[in-house]
């Protein structure tokens, strides 16, 4: 009867003891039931660099590092323009039709295209010189989103061309080298500089696959149970003010540059927001209690470094003002989530995917 009574005793105690390493935790608002060993697609293995993509990099480093020069040539396809233009329709100028001192580069689309029967605004400023005005005659596109009433009309505008210039892209030497970086001073050395670098986001490109994917798991093995709103609106807020400044850097209110250049309602966009923030705060609760239980909260200095690094790389010496700007609660629940996520890569079993997995 005691031999009996020990073992019952003993499977008790057992149990209890791998109920409390189930890896389980809980608060007010989510539950994880997993977080160690987390089930992740194997991220897809980087390529080697190749010699072309040193030099597609090299190239395009010139080109961002190109230089405008005035020309008293015709301007053609490739040049910025410097232009005055006022837009007619039936003879009266047109709201929002009229600007001066605007640069275009001719070809880059920005203006209004070209429809069977008329050719492009930029196209038709090519093979005029500075100094030049003239008349061109364009037809909105139909449908034209960022003002239905003109979708499909014909229009005239009166163009002033102040200046023209030219792209000029300087040569690879070891003197642009030497000027512009700071770890080589020849040709040669300047492409291994490149090579590293395209090594580097390669590698930063397979991991941040890599959490994501643990990230993602996490948010599988989260049950919810109450999402903290106030935090829901808050990043919606946020999220929202980003969108509507994005919006006024291209003329334009929110509504219209959804629809424009996103493609989407205000009413489904909104709806996006909210569901991706009511994920994200899921997940950072997640996480809270993963810190917690591996002892991974950072110390106020730790909190500090790592404020530092994040202003660096934003390109700012004044951290006190960076912090400021984005908020220190930001970026605290920031820095945990990288800090967690690192933890839950290092515990995750990646697994290879096959064929019928992909």
């Amino acid at each position: 009867m005691k031999k009996k009574l020990l073992n019952v005793m003993f499977a008790a105690v057992v149990a209890a003891s791998l109920a409390g390493c189930s890896g389980e935790l809980s608060n007010e608002y989510v539950t994880v039931t997993q977080y160690k060993g987390l089930e992740v697609p194997q991220p897809t293995q980087a390529e080697d660099v190749t010699d072309a993509q040193v030099e597609q990099a090299i190239e395009g480093n010139l080109s961002a590092a190109s230089t405008q020069e005035f020309v008293t040539r015709e301007a053609q396809n490739g040049d910025v323009v410097n232009i005055d233009y006022t837009g007619y329709m039936d003879g009266e100028a047109f709201d929002g039709g009229s600007a001066e001192g605007t640069d275009v580069q001719l070809g880059s689309g920005t203006f209004i295209a070209a429809t069977d029967d008329y050719a492009g605004f930029e196209e038709q400023i090519e093979g005029h010189k500075a100094g030049e005005e003239f008349d061109i005659t364009v037809q909105f596109p139909d449908p034209y989103s960022r003002n239905t009433e003109m979708s499909g009309a014909v229009a005239e505008f009166h163009i002033v061309l102040n200046s023209v210039s030219e792209m000029v892209k300087p040569e690879l030497t070891d003197e642009w080298v030497q000027e512009n970086s700071d770890e080589s001073e020849t040709v040669d050395e300047y492409r291994e500089e490149v090579r590293s670098q395209l090594e580097e986001n390669t590698e930063a490109t397979v991991q941040s696959e890599l959490e994501s994917s643990v990230q993602s798991a996490l948010l599988d093995k989260t049950e919810v149970k109450e999402y903290p709103q106030e935090e829901v609106d808050a990043l919606v807020q946020q999220m929202t003010d980003y969108y509507t400044q994005l919006a006024s850097m291209y003329g334009a209110e929110l509504n219209e540059f959804l629809e424009t250049y996103m493609q989407v309602t205000e009413e489904d966009f909104t709806a996006q927001l909210e569901e991706s923030a009511r994920q994200s705060v899921a997940l950072d609760e997640a996480m809270k209690l993963i810190a917690e239980k591996q002892r991974l909260e950072p110390t106020d200095e730790e909190y500090k470094e790592k404020m530092s690094e994040y202003a660096e790389d934003a390109g700012t010496d004044d951290v006190d003002a960076y912090i400021e700007q984005v908020g220190e609660d930001t970026l605290k629940t920031a820095i945990l989530r990288e800090v967690v996520t690192d933890y839950l890569v290092d515990e995750c079993i990646q697994v290879e995917q096959t064929d019928d997995q992909e």
